[in-house]
């Protein structure tokens, strides 16, 4: 009895031992569950929301579709790579549908042994307990895979039903309106008419109305007022212009050819074109085609030819020790990529080397893209700096005069202008797979083809550039409209739908509204590809036309607005800023076309950093009269050293394609606010038209300067700061703390002499303050 009491309490200790250590050291399985947000996960897991970023994220650059990169044999990014047996008895699973208990993906991503734990250590990769639950639910309800969104030809959306019919214009705000709902949010009240204004002049045209437009806006009840602004705006010059600045962009346009010596070329009668294609509302896929293959086009003439300058707007070298064919591989690179994020949005260069790390483009579908863009008839070795690489075309005042007739040639020094363009070779140029993607390494022999997971090539078109033109309009390729749409969606609200607008691989964001991307999409397609018609159905909608005043609740549930309770507010782009201050200034001269110009630029800059090359580029020559004041997109722009007071606002460089601008504040956005010319004289001009409208009316004459610059009036508080801020600048100059007649000499233009010089510098400095707001450089 003794015995047995003793083993039973032996027993039991044992038993309350294990107990209370598996209470105090819970399975390292279980103790991540306990910290999982359960409440987070969907019901239903959905492999493209839910389950496609964490692989794409975390596992693809070990386990994805690049064959050169799988470890462990192991690939997730199809069904029967990742449900097949592993192992050298080919009796483990990664992933077994239904049965997370038999899945070695289960096991890894919980195990503790940093020898077995998925991701490894090493990678610096985690996995959080949300996003583990994910994966392990998604397995036990059957691991279903899908295709990547994106490579899904877009399907006809029924538009939503909403109970509120309060709220809302056209289709947009249903799609809209039904997310917000789903979020616990609401919309906003529409904006106050001058910023409505505002904000629709500065998306559309890139320039501010003026305060006799934003008064009659304001006084004009009728319901087709705000209609008729944007129908207005759309058939406006500076809504080409605007469209063409984003497109100089994307075609990564520039007045000289980049490199060391980074000489001058001239390629402004392809942006001249590009002006009038937007200004007469070509069609997108007309003025893609013609871009891309105008030459090849059965009834190809001069103006179609001349659009293949985009092909043309990379770097070239007139280094003399080159070697032709790797320069030659080069530029081939350079338009495929450029043709992959402009018009696929995909990063085709990653397979450049390899098979993608990520996408389902191999390195064959890639050269086999190559192979479309590797027929022009280029000459790689160009020797002298004055010398325009082949092909190109020459323009005269004849054609000027003809066909192309859009071309401002007047302000041309020369009579005859030769432009680079494509024109293909008669006998075929083989491609190759480049081993690693070295020019001196090919491999196998490849043809014109595309991506299989995009979209097949088909055996009707023709392998040149016109048949891949034919193929990314083809009806069943689900990328270009919602890449296109997707950035006309940006353009109008800074962000786009996918705000990836980049990448619409798997690396890529996913579209915060994919039933909404897709109705646009097909909506573009089937309007003919019209996009001032797209663009107004934007500037239409309830979502476009809400306040951009934060509400706390609203900023606490979607701080980065992508379910678009309100309107976003953005600062303006760095020609914006410019073009504004010279528009309420007076100063801008709104002549279209014609070569590039060069106004103020801190002095020497070029020569700190020319290459030694010599040339027209080897040192800055500031311009005079007209040119100091043209639009931005006429500025002259050197790769090496671009504006710089652009670049400090974000602009890209052009060195290679860019269809998002990134967006940041510095304090040297502060200073070249405070001490461009530019903006100095811009000041002082609109001071003197200022005193010169309201003559001995202060307080007008500061409201006046004050409208101009934000579309509003000023408030009682901020008048008399602004008045008090002119009397204390009135007293400085008394001083001598401020000497006026400097600072009114500041730039070219000159005053009127009747005014005096102390009025003239308290108010521009007056006027130079309200510049520098941060409501006068934001358009919402």
């Amino acid at each position: 009895m003794q015995f047995l009491r003793v083993f039973l309490g032996v027993v039991l200790f044992v038993f309350f031992s294990v107990f209370y250590a598996c209470q105090q050291n819970p399975s390292t399985k279980e103790k991540v569950i306990a910290k999982a947000d359960l409440a987070g996960i969907p019901d239903k897991i959905d492999f493209t929301f839910d389950v496609k970023p964490i692989l794409s994220d975390r596992c693809f650059i070990c386990h994805g579709p690049d064959k050169n990169a799988i470890e462990g044999n192991l690939s997730l990014h199809t069904a029967e790579d990742a449900y097949k047996a592993l192992g050298e008895n080919k009796d483990r699973y990664a992933i077994v549908p239904k049965k997370p208990e038999e899945s070695e993906v289960v096991n890894r991503i919980y195990h503790d042994d940093p020898n077995i734990i998925m991701p490894p250590p090493e990678s610096n990769l985690t996995l959080t307990p949300k996003e583990k639950a994910i994966l392990e639910k998604w397995i036990a309800q059957g691991a279903e895979y899908k295709e990547h969104w994106a490579f899904i030809p877009p399907e006809p959306q029924l538009v939503p039903k909403v109970k509120d019919t309060a709220w809302g214009v056209n289709e947009i705000d249903r799609f809209v309106y039904k997310k917000m709902k789903l979020q616990g949010l609401r919309p906003s009240e529409q904006a106050k008419k001058e910023k409505l204004i505002r904000r629709v002049f500065f998306d559309l045209t890139g320039l501010p109305p003026n305060p006799e437009q934003i008064d009659a806006f304001v006084n004009n009840s009728s319901d087709a007022a705000y209609e008729q602004i944007v129908d207005s705006l759309l058939n406006t010059t500076d809504y080409a212009e605007h469209m063409a600045a984003e497109w100089m962009d994307i075609a990564r346009y520039a007045d000289t050819h980049g490199y060391q010596d980074d000489f001058e070329r001239t390629m402004w009668p392809w942006r001249d074109w590009v002006i009038h294609a937007f200004n007469k509302n070509m069609p997108y896929d007309e003025f893609v085609t013609y871009q891309l293959a105008g030459d090849l086009l059965p009834d190809s003439n001069l103006e179609k030819i001349l659009a293949t300058g985009f092909n043309r707007n990379h770097k070239i070298t007139f280094e003399g020790g080159v070697i032709p064919e790797e320069y030659h591989v080069e530029y081939v690179e350079d338009r495929l990529q450029t043709f992959g994020t402009t018009f696929l949005g995909l990063t085709l260069e990653c397979a450049r080397c390899h098979d993608h790390k990520y996408d389902p483009v191999s390195q064959k579908e890639h050269f086999e893209l190559f192979s479309f863009f590797n027929n022009n008839k280029e000459k790689q070795v160009v020797p002298l700096p004055d010398e325009t690489p082949e092909p190109y075309i020459t323009i005269t005042e004849k054609e000027a005069n003809g066909v192309l007739s859009f071309i401002n040639l007047q302000k041309s020094e020369k009579k005859e202008i030769p432009v680079m363009v494509m024109y293909e070779r008669e006998e075929k140029r083989p491609a190759f797979i480049l081993n690693r993607g070295v020019y001196d390494q090919p491999t196998d022999q490849v043809y014109p083809n595309t991506p299989s997971s995009v979209l097949d090539f088909p055996e009707n078109y023709s392998k040149d550039r016109l048949g891949l033109s034919k193929w990314l309009f083809n009806a069943d390729n689900p990328l270009t409209a919602r890449v296109s749409v997707n950035r006309l969606w940006q353009r109008m609200f800074g962000t786009g739908l996918v705000s990836t607008s980049y990448d619409f691989g798997n690396q890529g964001a996913l579209p915060s509204h994919p039933e909404l991307l897709d109705y646009l999409a097909l909506k573009y397609q089937d309007q003919g590809w019209d996009t001032k018609k797209m663009l107004k159905y934007i500037a239409m909608s309830a979502t476009y036309r809400q306040s951009s005043v934060i509400d706390p609740v609203i900023l606490e549930k979607d701080p980065e607005n992508r379910w678009l309770a309100r309107a976003p507010r953005m600062r303006l782009t760095a020609e914006m800023i410019r073009d504004q201050a010279l528009q309420i200034s007076g100063l801008l001269v709104k002549e279209v076309g014609g070569p590039s110009v060069k106004p103020y630029q801190p002095a020497g800059i070029w020569e700190e950093t020319t290459g030694g090359g010599g040339g027209s580029t080897a040192r800055y020559v500031q311009g005079t009269g007209e040119d100091l004041y043209r639009k931005s997109l006429y500025t002259f722009w050197k790769r090496t050293v671009p504006p710089p007071s652009m670049m400090t606002f974000d602009t890209s460089s052009r060195d290679l394609c860019s269809v998002k601008r990134q967006e940041t504040n510095t304090p040297l956005q502060a200073l070249v606010l405070l001490n461009d010319p530019q903006l100095i004289e811009a000041s002082r001009a609109l001071a003197t038209n200022t005193i010169q409208k309201y003559p001995q009316k202060l307080d007008k004459q500061i409201a006046y300067v004050f409208q101009k610059a934000t579309s509003r009036l000023p408030d009682d508080q901020e008048m008399e700061m602004l008045m008090q801020h002119y009397n204390d600048m009135m007293s400085k100059i008394d001083s001598g703390a401020v000497n006026a007649s400097e600072y009114i000499e500041i730039g070219d233009f000159r005053a009127d002499e009747k005014i005096s010089e102390k009025q003239l510098a308290s108010l521009s400095l007056v006027a130079h303050t309200v510049l520098n707001l941060d409501e006068t450089i934001t358009r919402g």
